[in-house]
């Protein structure tokens, strides 16, 4: 077993999860906006503190994803953000891409940029402390998207990335994301979803990243947003578990689904679903931003200083979260301890 797949491992083992905890400045400030909370490097860590200094971070969080700003920063009591994350046990992690840019002769779709200079940036972050990696590359669907230029110059991208996160001793997680935007069907997102993933795994082959050493954060098989078919969680879990058997090689130690538009609970509850009836060899875990926030945040916009229970309501999701990977999350557990 390599060090790679230990830490992988690690991370989504018994039952824990990713705290994607990574939004750039410009979303944090639309979340901190969204609570009438002003966006400043302080305001933006003090939020951030109160999650990582939580019970439930040595209970259910086996690794955070930290942006730029946040890996540089201390805590109020002077010790480094990322020293506090693996106080708790958690692994620290990193975001570097920056960011999905407009693609050239496809300008409805998405490239994601921040390959120059990454091999630099790594060891920057490894001497920080982080030990795995993120790169999000974004798939649009309508009639005539994605196009086979977005689909394979994202792969390409994806796996240059990964090959030299790995080169760096970090575990990269490969991010392919089908976006939730749009009136697509769920067949739709299935068929695309499987495309963009056999074609990432072509690119990881081709650049020899040891697939073992990786995680995989992909969208789960849903309707678009706007679309009119509504599907089960049951239909939802069974075409997200035969897209991923068929398309993911089995080296994979395992897969941190995204939430993508989900509600906190939509998340929760078909990430249990999905590991109900799980008959693949790959851990089905988690790696949520908002699906493990929302509810933290808004409380926090109203009671800044009333850490205790924010901590509370951040715990309460991850521990939600934390059942559904071993398909013992109910609605009636749910309740009973939010109440």
């Amino acid at each position: 077993m390599s060090e790679l797949n230990q830490i992988a491992l690690k991370i989504i083992s018994n039952g824990k999860g990713i705290l994607a905890a990574d939004e750039s400045t410009g979303t944090m400030t639309k979340r901190l906006d969204s609570v009438n909370v002003k966006s400043t490097p302080e305001n933006r860590l003090k939020f951030r503190e109160a999650l990582f200094s939580s019970k439930g971070m040595e209970k259910y969080i086996g690794g955070v994803i930290l942006y730029d700003e946040t890996i540089k920063q201390k805590t109020s009591s002077g010790l480094d953000v990322t020293k506090l994350i693996s106080k708790s046990g958690s692994i620290p992690g990193i975001k570097v891409d920056t960011g999905a840019k407009t693609l050239s002769t496809s300008p409805m779709e998405k490239i994601t940029e921040g390959l120059d200079g990454l091999r630099e940036r790594l060891k920057e972050y490894y001497e920080f402390g982080a030990r795995f990696t993120k790169w999000r590359g974004v798939y649009s669907i309508s009639r005539s998207l994605p196009s086979k230029l977005s689909i394979y110059s994202n792969a390409h991208a994806l796996a240059r990335y990964a090959a030299l996160a790995q080169e760096a001793k970090m575990v990269p997680i490969v991010e392919p994301e089908v976006l939730m935007d749009g009136e697509h069907d769920a067949e739709s997102c299935y068929k695309i979803t499987s495309e963009v993933l056999k074609i990432c795994y072509e690119q990881l082959y081709l650049h020899n990243v040891d697939l073992a050493g990786t995680i995989l954060k992909p969208n789960m098989i849903l309707p678009g947003k706007d679309c009119k078919k509504k599907e089960t969680g049951e239909k939802i879990a069974e075409m997200t578990l035969q897209c991923l058997e068929n398309s993911v090689p089995k080296e994979v130690p395992g897969i941190a689904f995204l939430s993508g538009g989900q509600t906190e609970i939509e998340a929760t509850k078909n990430l249990n679903l999905i590991n109900k009836n799980n008959n693949t060899k790959f851990i089905m875990s988690f790696s949520y931003g908002r699906a493990l926030q929302q509810s933290a945040l808004k409380y926090w916009g109203k009671n800044q200083d009333s850490i205790d229970n924010i901590q509370k309501i951040f715990d309460h999701r991850s521990e939600m979260n934390s059942l559904a990977t071993n398909a013992k999350w109910t609605e009636e557990l749910e309740n009973k301890s939010a109440a």
